[in-house]
């Protein structure tokens, strides 16, 4: 195990204003804002934070405090959380898509007492249960159109909380609480999908986040010029790891696009140069290319064709590292005939270096994906180690493995497969629960990750399944579902999969239709449909469904193979419950939502 880097300043908001004084007219932050762009420099940022802190401070906010956000990703999410870090209190970040009864169980188990909301919709969520949250005593929301003020006491705007901290003295002040601030301080509270029951908030420490952030920075080798893509919700840690914590070590600049739909646009012309890519973001523009291909004239799917096959060639030698000059000729080729302008498409032509986390990715989608010449690294972490584990070398890729343990990062497997680990990034525990803390980080350190997988003689990882989800079928085998689940995925016209067959004969998969990519393979036929519903109901579409199965069955075991299949037919979502905030599946909620179905597979 090699030594990580030591962080010269022990907490972010030490980093900024180190960074405001040193780089005082660079630009840190850049937003789309009605069409154009602004930038705010980082003597703008820290003081901008240093107000926003002042006036939390007046709201009553301090040590300890707990002050919630609820937006989708902007600046003012940014400025709010480290000046929240600041004053020695935690941030607790609520994501967008939440219905109003999660944010009543987030703001009560937290304790909150200031909600940052983004507008009238968010802010509408905490009013219709605020008389159950006697701790929560302020409100502040960013956009306020909309907003009836005359309803609502203890409403502030974002730009009053700013002006009422403004002042000669704030930057100052707020100098010296952060000089006070101990890394070993809780800094945020991240909470878990909730995958197999209520969220569970996570303590990170300022010391945390500063590991984090050093290690992210040095295991991509990020540095000021990077220009960063801000999209996936700044509440997961993956995205507060981007966003936040390595260009608080990188000095690098942080995008903030029109989000949501715009997100293709947004890629287009920030063109960033390093990228966190969750599976599905990958998947995307797999499925992107292959409809515009099927658009595309003869000679263009000619050219994408060849290109394609003499990519994936090539993109083994880059893999390994062992790519020839003939091939480095060919690559030049490709690149020019087709692949650039692919990539300036998809936002990925000034790309150095991109990763792949969150969630298993098909090794189908990455090869494609470094066939275009893109790199792109696949990298494990979770909520509990700060999003830092693993991340694949960039000349020793080997697909279907997580990489190598980051410097200061130690892995072992226990005796039944779980994969345990222990770094800086190593959280504080659950807030208020001491018996999950201990089952989660042993005496030794050591945190248990619930995932299951193996560790190679090269010290690369390999992940085959979290511990709770393994399958064991009614003859005793024990079957992986989420390989069986990424390799259905890896189709463009299929955008989730569900396998079926704990204490079953065989197994089953529930498939959910990429909605675009499906209705596009419809039209071309002239198949007529009304509703992602009557789409799904489609005998067609049925028969679509059952090559893609047969593909994925051709490629498993006899035991592994999916015997029969059954299309979902409405979209999974996270308001219904059957879906994290995270789009991570809830296995329980599916197999009662489509119980019906389920039972149809096994006469």
């Amino acid at each position: 195990m090699n030594t990580p880097t030591t962080p010269t300043f022990a907490t972010l908001p030490a980093r900024l204003l180190e960074y405001a004084r040193e780089r005082p007219n660079l630009a840190a932050l850049r937003e789309k804002h009605r069409g154009y762009w602004r930038e705010w420099t980082w003597e703008q940022y820290a003081t901008r934070v240093a107000h926003v802190a002042a006036g939390l401070s007046h709201l009553g906010v301090g040590k300890g405090t707990g002050v919630a956000i609820h937006a989708e990703n902007r600046p003012e999410w940014l400025i709010a959380d480290l000046a929240i870090q600041g004053l020695g209190a935690h941030s607790v970040g609520i994501y967008p898509t939440s219905p109003a009864a999660e944010v009543e169980y987030l703001l009560g188990h937290s304790g909150c007492s200031v909600l940052i909301a983004e507008d009238e919709e968010q802010l509408d969520k905490a009013l219709l249960v605020r008389d159950r949250l006697p701790d929560l005593r302020h409100l502040v929301v960013m956009e306020p159109r909309g907003v009836r003020r005359d309803r609502i006491t203890d409403l502030l705007t974002f730009a009053e909380l700013e002006e009422l901290g403004a002042g000669g003295a704030a930057s100052q002040n707020f100098a010296d609480l952060v000089a006070e601030l101990s890394p070993s301080d809780t800094a945020t509270l991240v909470y878990t999908s909730g995958t197999t029951g209520p969220p569970k908030a996570a303590m990170l420490s300022h010391h945390n986040l500063a590991v984090a952030g050093v290690l992210f920075r040095d295991a991509l080798g990020v540095t000021e010029d990077d220009d960063l893509l801000s999209y996936l919700p700044l509440c997961h840690v993956a995205e507060r790891l981007l966003s936040l914590m390595t260009p608080l070590w990188a000095g690098c600049r942080v995008n903030f696009g029109e989000g949501g739909a715009s997100f293709v646009h947004d890629m287009r012309e920030v063109q960033p140069t390093v990228f966190l890519g969750v599976p599905r973001v990958w998947e995307r523009m797999l499925a992107t290319v292959e409809v515009r291909m099927a658009d595309a004239s003869t000679l263009k799917r000619w050219l994408f064709s060849a290109g394609m096959r003499w990519g994936k060639r090539i993109a083994a030698g880059r893999m390994n590292g062992t790519i020839t000059m003939r091939e480095r000729a060919l690559a030049w080729l490709c690149d020019v005939l087709v692949f650039r302008a692919l990539r300036e498409r998809l936002g990925l032509l000034r790309m150095r270096t991109a990763m792949s986390g969150a969630a298993p990715i098909s090794p189908q989608v990455l090869e494609f994906v470094w066939a275009l010449g893109v790199v792109v690294r696949e990298g494990y972490g979770q909520t509990e180690n700060t999003a830092v584990c693993t991340m694949t070398p960039t000349d020793d890729v080997r697909l279907g493995f997580v990489g190598r343990p980051l410097d200061g990062v130690e892995i072992r497997i226990a005796p039944d497969g779980e994969i345990l680990t222990r770094s800086g990034g190593v959280f504080q525990g659950y807030l208020g629960d001491p018996v999950a803390t201990a089952e989660a980080v042993d005496g030794d350190g050591w945190l248990h990750t619930g995932d299951i997988g193996e560790v190679d003689t090269d010290g690369f990882v390999r992940i085959t399944d979290r511990k709770k989800d393994v399958i064991i079928t009614a003859g005793g085998k024990n079957i992986s579902p989420s390989e069986i689940e990424n390799l259905l995925k890896s189709s463009p016209y299929v955008r989730e999969a569900v396998v079926i067959g704990d204490q079953r004969k065989y197994l089953t998969a529930l498939i959910g239709i990429e909605r675009d990519t499906v209705g596009d393979w419809a039209t071309r036929r002239d198949l007529p449909y009304t509703t992602y519903e009557d789409l799904a109901a489609k005998p067609q579409v049925h028969e679509l469904v059952a090559t893609v199965v047969d593909q994925a069955n051709r490629q498993l075991a006899q035991v592994e193979q999916i015997k029969r299949f059954s299309v979902m037919p409405k979209e999974l979502d996270h308001e219904s419950g059957e879906l994290t905030a995270t789009q991570k599946v809830k296995r329980a909620a599916i197999s009662r939502a489509f119980a019906s179905q389920i039972e149809a597979m096994y006469p």
